[in-house]
């Protein structure tokens, strides 16, 4: 049963035996609204609206030493992982987020890209971050030893996190829909008004880890400067 149930996340899509699944991260760049219009559209101009009201949060938490522009990397990873989690709310697309491998690649380069730019630029700025103010000398070895490991996990808890709550959702309208053959009329009218229900929560999900994955990429970019 759990083999069965778990294998809605198997790579099987396949035209002429090539492999289409991952084709379903780049469909989303499709989302994307052209600005080629003399007249933006309704899509346009939300597209703008949220572009701002992120770029104007993630400057607040990156302060005033980050560079011109920085902004542009976390909302563009906002709407990357928003709109694969979207699609994997359709039947018969593949869900490229719920895979561990692509979200801890995605957390892993920008993890790593930040280590490397804290430590050959603000050396001294990351020793000094490994020890909070005020620690007693003789906690010193343990906190930095603390820091150090909570510092790795990082992309480790990034991608998880992202995986575990896309896995969740997947799995309980997989499990609900299943028991629907052998349901009455009335137990399937139910099960269709809560499907509704998990497939709207789904969607809220689907915004708030965008929305976590990209805060939290902002607030380690912000301890490297």
């Amino acid at each position: 049963m759990m083999n069965n149930l778990f294998s809605i996340f198997d790579p099987s899509t396949n035209i002429f035996n090539l492999s289409l699944n991952w084709m379903s991260t780049f469909i989303s760049m499709l989302l994307i609204p052209y600005s080629f219009w003399f007249i933006p559209n309704r899509h346009f101009m939300m597209w703008n609206f949220i572009s701002n009201k992120l770029h104007n949060e993630f400057k607040t938490l990156l302060g005033i030493n980050s560079f011109k522009g920085s902004t542009f990397i976390f909302i563009s990873l906002f709407f990357f992982i928003l709109f694969n989690n979207f699609l994997g709310l359709f039947p018969y697309i593949f869900t490229s987020t719920s895979h561990l491998n692509f979200s801890l690649y995605l957390s892993l380069t920008l993890w790593i890209s930040f280590m490397i730019y804290g430590w050959i630029n603000n050396t001294q700025h990351m020793f000094i971050h490994m020890i909070p103010q005020g620690t007693p000398t003789i906690l010193m070895p343990f906190m930095v030893l603390i820091e150090t490991i909570s510092n790795i996990i990082r992309p480790g808890t990034l991608a998880v996190r992202l995986t575990a709550n896309m896995i969740a959702g997947h799995l309980l309208l997989t499990l609900l829909s299943s028991n629907g053959v052998t349901m009455s009329n009335y137990l399937i009218m139910i099960l269709i008004f809560s499907q509704i229900l998990l497939l709207t929560l789904e969607s809220a999900v689907a915004i708030i880890q965008a929305y976590v994955i990209s805060i939290l990429t902002t607030l380690y970019s912000s301890e490297v400067n």
